[in-house]
């Protein structure tokens, strides 16, 4: 299968960076497999999981939002927040939803609930998809 570059980046470390056959990104209009020539594009992303494909493994990486930038070059994914999927625990992520269910109680106006919820629905199909 033919080949083109990926790079991960989050604010504390480049995650990946080489030569893939495959990305599905979690991007905000829905799940994008991202193969070599793909049609350029830029999209946000929702917290989700990232799988990574050379043809010979997958590796998964859990993001938390950010842009996925597909040109000529080939994929970069600039994340708010990326682990490797093996890295994340159960207690990490009921924290999370913890802290988003904080903020819908806490929300004062209609856009603060909607964005609460969102993010809050957000990681709980993470959780649920991780299988946590």
């Amino acid at each position: 299968m033919p080949s083109f570059q990926f790079e991960l980046v989050s604010p504390e470390r480049l995650l990946f960076a080489g030569e893939v056959d495959s990305v599905v990104v979690p991007a905000s209009e829905g799940q994008i497999t991202v193969l070599k020539d793909h049609a350029p594009f830029m999209s946000t992303m929702k917290p989700g999981v990232v799988e990574v494909s050379d043809g010979a493994r997958t590796q998964r990486l859990f993001v938390r939002g950010g842009f996925a930038d597909v040109s000529a070059k080939g994929l970069t994914i600039l994340a708010e927040q990326a682990v490797p999927v093996e890295e994340l625990d159960l207690a990490a992520i009921d924290a999370e939803i913890k802290n988003a269910e904080e903020d819908f109680n806490d929300a004062r106006t209609d856009d603060a609930r909607r964005a609460a919820s969102e993010r809050l629905s957000q990681l709980r199909e993470v959780k649920a998809a991780l299988g946590l």
